[in-house]
């Protein structure tokens, strides 16, 4: 007996009295079945995954966030200083 969650959607034979729009829709639950049982797929080999690989990874990712967060929050410094010494050039070529 196949498992209907990993069933390729059925084809039924449609009623001459189906309209455009009802049909439209069925093929819409139609392709939605599709991609719930590819998100099915990919979710079952995420947690397939030995946790330490994935605890490993995440930590990586942890890593390079911060040396971003880092970069980003010197540039942004090095701009206010910038800022700055041209304000203090700029009040004392006025003053």
């Amino acid at each position: 007996m196949a498992d209907p969650s990993t069933a390729q959607p059925a084809q039924p034979a449609q009623p001459p009295t189906c309209s455009p729009l009802e049909q439209e829709v069925l093929e819409e639950y139609a392709r939605l079945l599709s991609n719930l049982n590819n998100l099915s797929t990919s979710l079952s080999s995420l947690a397939d995954r030995p946790t330490a690989e994935i605890l490993d990874g995440l930590r990586l990712l942890e890593r390079k966030t911060s040396l971003v967060c880092t970069l980003l929050k010197a540039s942004v410094y090095s701009i206010v200083l910038q800022q700055q010494v041209y304000g203090d050039e700029d009040g004392e070529a006025q003053g």
